[in-house]
């Protein structure tokens, strides 16, 4: 169990296949900043780019952790296939402050970034979301994005999707991955499991 309030930023170093077919799944090696790893122990759960992983290995001296990703998982992910920056959030603790929103972890689907430009002090980003999640983004609703917690502003039903709006304040652009955002790329996206319950809940009973 997550919030969505990103704890660091860390960087995939490599990536190995676990085989060489595409039904395997690959080993990402994580470095993270200076003393991140000090709490963690093999087996914990960090949540990268909005999607929760194992710790299967540590090398503490160099601030490395190591996952091991499904083909299922890369299938259904976006941004865990290749070096670069990553969002990283270590499981919550029953005494933490819950600062964002109750986040699984679970990536819904991807989206892709239809608008991505400042406004004032902040940012607009603008993403377009595959139509089944659609039912689940209301304004001032929340949705989690490459493992960020934040507010929706507006939402759009299209006919090729549903496009939601979000304002990023610069403190989330600066100490996130979102700064890298452009059009067209590619977002991990996890709805509220609130709006998940009430939609199974208002859903017409079989008979």
């Amino acid at each position: 169990m997550f919030t969505g309030i990103i704890t660091a930023v860390g960087r995939i170093q490599t990536v190995e296949n676990l085989g060489e077919s595409a039904a395997h799944g690959k080993r990402l090696h994580i470095a993270t900043p200076e003393g991140y790893l000090d709490d963690v122990a093999l087996g914990d759960s960090i949540a990268l780019n909005g999607a929760c992983m194992t710790v299967t290995g540590l090398a503490l001296e160099e601030s490395i952790f190591t996952i091991e990703i499904s083909a299922e998982s890369l299938r259904l992910t976006a941004g865990l296939d290749q070096p670069g920056e990553v969002n990283l959030e270590k499981a919550l603790r029953a005494a933490d402050r819950l600062g964002g929103h109750i986040v699984s972890g679970h990536v819904d689907g991807i989206g892709t970034v239809s608008h991505f430009a400042p406004v004032g002090e902040s940012h607009e980003l603008r993403i377009l979301a595959p139509a089944e999640l659609g039912r689940y983004l209301a304004y001032k609703g929340s949705i989690t994005v490459q493992g960020v917690s934040l507010t929706v502003n507006t939402v759009e039903d299209l006919p090729d999707g549903c496009e939601f709006s979000i304002n990023l304040i610069a403190h989330t652009v600066e100490h996130t991955t979102l700064r890298l955002l452009r059009v067209g790329s590619a977002v991990n996206l996890e709805v509220d499991v609130i709006a998940r319950y009430v939609a199974r809940m208002l859903e017409p009973k079989a008979g």
